[in-house]
């Protein structure tokens, strides 16, 4: 059964993924490098953004284990209760939103011209409408995380991106009556509406086969504090590529959506490698400190810290060689037809490949987070992420606007977190690192990028085959050096 489930929950991932860069796709086809592109990626991911900032991660943080000792009807009424209190702030950022739409255009989008502040007005008042949808889509699915229906909560974003595609793919034929930017947000709301009652029919088929007894009759609702804390600890990671969009859109009409683009190149082998790797090395982590706990001089938990650090830093190293060789061909496959210029595809795929290089701090503060989250010391990480979210602040207006400047820039905020979080660990974690296994690999990457260099300008399948070929040549060499990546990879 959990192998089923587990099969399921990632084909459905996965396939969520590939549907939001298709959303991408057609979105440059349609839009291409112009302001009209940058406010409808705005409008488009803004609402899901700040739900993600607000409220995703934070609920899951708090409230699984909360309602993990409640009763049903427990369960139900705190599910009200943190609803309510969603729906105020949902309610309380529309009305920000539409009261002072230019100071929020001008934070999020300092390079737009005077003549596209009526149409970002309109997407601001349309991601206003969005707003406290996405708020309490997150609180659904969160609950659907609790009765374990993965297939549901992987599902939903699959009906966001089915629409918002479809409205994308019409936009010719809806524009002889409609504005872009209101055909778009109609599509935004009818997305938002469409998730809740697909959450809703499976909450109503989960509470129907519910069937676990009480833990506990009286559960304090949890401090405010905590509620901060989970908040900081994943609200701010979302925060940096977001900002650096936001800087790179001062260089001028289409840089917003142009960023936008090269992120995503580097944002699919982020979540579908690296992040996925350190989640699943999670419980295993957990349960190598809980054994070590209980046994005097176990070592345990650095044997399975080893083995997450080796191949989460593998795979980061794979997806990044292919990365900085493939760039050009995957932003001619991706983006290349429609509306999208020539010099926005060169764009794309320069701050693709410049972005390659944050793969190796993500993997880091990925595996090194795991750790934390183990040891109940996710302090360590917020005050990193923090720290790291005020230098990018400080230090971006003065980088400069362009996307490469700002590309640079993130992949130096990253890299100092890491650090910062990997010396957190401790002596006895950092002796469970395979320094030598992430050397090597990592010294892979300037031969790869030279090579890439050497041969030039290449035709899309031969740059693809050559991508290909680059990381199935890392993946080699790491398992041929690393005794460690071989032994993790046969447990």
């Amino acid at each position: 059964m959990w192998i089923k489930a587990g099969v399921i929950s990632l084909v459905l991932l996965l396939l969520s993924r590939v549907l939001g860069l298709a959303r991408e796709s057609a979105l440059a086809a349609s839009l291409g490098r112009s302001a009209q592109g940058d406010v409808a990626v705005l409008m488009l991911s803004l609402p899901d953004w700040i739900s993600g900032v607000l409220a995703a991660g934070a609920l899951g943080y708090v409230l699984l284990p909360h309602w993990a000792r409640q009763q049903p009807d427990q369960r139900a009424a705190s599910q009200r209760r943190v609803a309510r209190a969603l729906l105020a702030v949902g309610l309380a950022g529309a009305i920000w939103m539409v009261a002072f739409p230019r100071a929020w255009l001008a934070v999020l989008v300092p390079g737009l011209s005077r003549e596209w502040l009526g149409p970002a007005t309109t997407a601001l008042w349309f991601c206003a409408v969005a707003l406290p949808l996405a708020l309490l889509a997150s609180l659904w699915a969160t609950r659907l995380q609790h009765e374990q229906d993965f297939t549901g909560m992987y599902a939903a974003n699959l009906t966001v991106n089915a629409v918002v595609i479809a409205g994308l793919l019409s936009l010719g034929w809806a524009s002889s009556w409609a504005h872009p930017t209101v055909w778009l947000g109609l599509c935004l709301v009818l997305a938002m509406l469409g998730r809740l009652a697909w959450l809703r029919v499976r909450l109503s088929q989960a509470a129907s086969v519910r069937g676990s007894a009480p833990v506990s009759a009286n559960v304090p609702w949890p401090l405010p504090s905590v509620w901060g804390w989970a908040m900081l600890a994943s609200g701010l990671p979302m925060l940096l590529p977001f900002a650096a969009r936001s800087m790179a859109s001062a260089s001028g009409p289409g840089a917003l959506a142009t960023f936008n683009y090269a992120w995503k190149l580097v944002e699919l082998p982020l979540v579908l490698a690296i992040q996925l790797a350190a989640s699943l090395s999670f419980p295993a982590i957990a349960r190598a400190f809980a054994a070590d706990e209980q046994s005097a001089g176990g070592r345990a938990a650095e044997a399975a810290v080893r083995q997450a650090w080796v191949v989460t830093w593998t795979l980061a190293c794979v997806a990044a060689a292919g990365l900085l060789m493939a760039a050009p061909s995957l932003a001619q496959l991706l983006f290349g037809w429609g509306r999208m210029d020539d010099q926005g595809l060169l764009d794309v795929a320069a701050w693709g490949r410049i972005g390659a290089w944050s793969l190796l701090p993500q993997a880091a503060l990925a595996v090194a987070l795991t750790v934390l989250a183990a040891q109940s010391r996710m302090k360590v990480a917020v005050a990193a992420y923090a720290t790291a979210a005020v230098l990018q602040w400080a230090v971006g207006h003065w980088a400069g606007s362009g996307g490469a400047a700002q590309m640079w820039l993130l992949n130096a905020v990253m890299l100092g977190a890491a650090v910062a979080v990997t010396t957190a660990l401790g002596g006895r974690m950092h002796q469970a690192i395979a320094w030598r296994h992430l050397l090597l690999t990592a010294a892979t990457l300037p031969l790869v990028l030279l090579l890439s260099s050497m041969l030039g300008e290449m035709a899309l399948l031969p740059g693809l085959l050559c991508g290909a070929l680059a990381a199935l040549a890392v993946a080699a060499l790491s398992w041929w050096v690393s005794p460690e990546l071989r032994q993790a990879l046969q447990r």
